[in-house]
């Protein structure tokens, strides 16, 4: 019998994307989830899930939920983030938070990344019997995966066992993800002695020194280029970005102080704190016998470069399902924080990633019912079969 005590499908859509959940680094812009939770919780528990709403460590207003069902050493675990990136509401069509129906599409902040998941599986759970559960089922809503991933990394700190097999709803049309590249940001500064321009032997030039780690990095970057590559990725070598750079504050100064920020995206298989500790190496070692000081520090925690093997029961499961090989992206998520748990996890979800992150965001009806079969299936193979 269908489980009357769930919303509709839209309904329930349009109930989440109605509550605000910006997760931002800057704090003018950065909101609690709780609501979001709030209402997951809500509606699985009147599913007959048992539910544990979990504070994150040092993050007020931010909550993950862990919903399961079910017990056995295995299971599947279902998991999507409850936040969303800021956006400038002038270039919005309609309201980001009043899901708005038009062409087919279903509009709204969150709706294709990734509020609309979460509306699909509870969908997908209306009509099974959950009595019949051969191993367990785990709903799991986390917070700030579009800033720090401190919901994701709280969990993994903790080590809390959620199951064998995991699914991340991210919007890729339904196609099975097994590899993204990771994501590391770092600042690297250079302090020297400010002085009048008119003598440089007063001072020591910061972007002196800056424009020979600028020409280190690039020689860094080529270096990585030839010595890693993997053909599964549309950009198939790691990138090392240069994105930001500021430096003194007058021309007739000499400048005491240059920052510079950089983007790298490694390959499966690179690991973050050897790259770092590979950067800080040759830094150091260009700039010894400049009298400046360097220094490196990292702008958030990193995300790894994340794998699950083409072999694992969950990958296979996507590939039989869709009709689709699995395939490698350059966006992050949290697999790795899931991998860190015991779980083979693989990226799949309602929607594109080309519509995350854009004014008027949407989910293309056409891929709900696709959706909600796929979900209702790997359910069926993991946990009741």
């Amino acid at each position: 019998m269908p489980n009357t005590k769930l919303p509709k499908l839209l309904h329930m859509m349009e109930r989440l994307i109605a509550e605000p959940s910006v997760s931002s680094v800057s704090a003018e812009w950065d909101q609690p989830n709780v609501r979001v939770i709030d209402l997951l919780e809500d509606w699985l528990h009147n599913t007959g899930f048992h539910t544990e709403k979990l504070a994150v460590p040092n993050h007020p207003g931010k909550f993950n939920l862990v919903a399961s069902i079910g017990s056995g050493p295995d299971g599947l675990v279902l998991a999507g983030h409850t936040d969303t990136v800021p956006f400038d509401q002038n270039r919005w069509s309609s309201d980001p938070f009043t899901l708005t129906k038009r062409e087919g599409r279903l509009y709204g902040l969150g709706s294709a990344d990734m509020k609309g998941f979460f509306a699909l599986v509870l969908e997908a759970i209306r009509d099974l019997d959950l009595k019949k559960l051969k191993q367990p089922l785990v709903i799991l809503a986390t917070a700030d995966e579009e800033s720090s991933m401190s919901g994701a990394r709280a969990l993994a700190a903790a080590q809390t066992r959620l199951g064998r097999h995991a699914l991340i709803g991210e919007p890729t049309g339904l196609r099975p993800i097994r590899m993204h590249k990771g994501i590391a940001m770092e600042c690297i500064r250079i302090t020297g002695q400010s002085g009048h321009s008119s003598n440089p032997s007063l001072g020591n030039n910061a972007l002196d020194g800056m424009s020979i780690a600028l020409a280190e990095i690039i020689q860094w970057r080529n270096e990585l280029m030839q010595r890693y590559q993997n053909p599964l990725f549309e950009i198939a070598t790691p990138t090392v970005n240069l994105g930001h750079i500021h430096g003194g504050d007058n021309p007739n100064r000499i400048c005491a102080q240059c920052e510079l920020h950089i983007d790298i995206r490694p390959l499966p298989g690179m690991d973050l704190e050897t790259l770092r500790g590979e950067l800080d190496a040759r830094l150091q070692q260009r700039l010894q016998h400049t009298g400046l000081d360097i220094a490196r520090h990292s702008l958030f925690g990193g995300v790894p470069a994340f794998e699950t093997p083409a072999s694992a029961a969950i990958v296979q499961a996507a590939e039989s399902l869709t009709g689709h090989s699995a395939e490698a992206v350059a966006f992050g998520t949290e697999g790795p924080f899931l991998q860190q748990l015991g779980m083979d996890t693989i990226i799949m979800g309602p929607g594109s990633i080309d519509q995350a992150h854009q004014p008027d965001e949407y989910l293309d009806m056409a891929q709900i019912n696709p959706g909600v079969e796929l979900i209702r299936q790997l359910i069926h193979r993991f946990c009741l079969n």
